[in-house]
């Protein structure tokens, strides 16, 4: 029954289906805001841990928490883009429907099309996308595209170099003049994992401390916010 409305049902013109597609543009984009939102609040309760942790000399969860940090912020780039090119995307749909007016029929875009295949790589807006590019590929707007996979793994040597850069500027920023006080606190080189003594005691101040949370959970917490 639902089929055969779906079949009787007019086909939208070119102005209701720009509606309609704008409408879910709109809606991605305050998903995103949302996401970035909630990241950003997390990361305020992950600073107070790193000057938690480094009061304690615990560097060695102050810097776990700092590449945290770094992903996540880079992680709120990635969405400001994806917002831009979702603007982006509408945008380019007025100017379609525009000259729909005049020749009666939306044409391809290779701009849109080129937006959408890079939105399809982008794990926060991937299923939309795709389906987006279906309507759009039906509609006139895009030709019929596969979405390659993007492989990172030759990249992933790359960012974490990055990220191990950026590091080390968080915690001065976060905790810098608890830090500063530190016999080598902050270096370019890795910091050692503690023996198993040092375990210990860095266990024990933390149940001293009473308040401070567990450095799983709050980076569990942050990934959630972020994905």
């Amino acid at each position: 029954m639902e089929t055969m409305k779906n079949l009787l049902r007019p086909k939208p013109n070119p102005q209701q289906q720009l509606r309609e597609w704008q409408r879910r543009l709109r809606q991605e984009c305050r998903n995103i805001e949302r996401q970035i939102r909630d990241v950003q609040r997390e990361e305020k309760n992950v600073q107070k841990a790193i000057k938690e942790a480094a009061k304690r000399n615990d560097m060695t969860s102050a810097k776990t928490l700092a590449k945290e940090i770094v992903r996540s912020r880079k992680a709120v780039n990635r969405l400001h883009e994806n917002k831009a090119q979702l603007n982006s995307v509408s945008m380019h749909l007025g100017e379609l429907v525009a000259t729909a007016r005049t020749v009666g029929h939306l044409s391809k875009s290779a701009e849109v099309m080129k937006l959408v295949n890079n939105l399809m790589k982008a794990p926060e807006v991937a299923a939309t996308m795709q389906e987006f590019s279906k309507e759009m590929t039906k509609a006139g707007v895009m030709e019929e595209m596969v979405n390659d996979a993007v492989d990172t793994a030759l990249d992933s040597e790359d960012i974490e170099e990055e990220i191990e850069e950026e590091v080390d500027k968080v915690l001065a920023a976060i905790a810098g003049e608890t830090v500063s006080e530190l016999p080598n606190a902050i270096s370019k080189e890795k910091i050692k994992q503690p023996s198993a003594s040092v375990r210990v005691e860095q266990q024990e101040a933390i149940a001293e401390g009473g308040d401070d949370e567990d450095l799983d959970e709050i980076r569990e917490r942050l990934a959630k916010v972020r994905t």
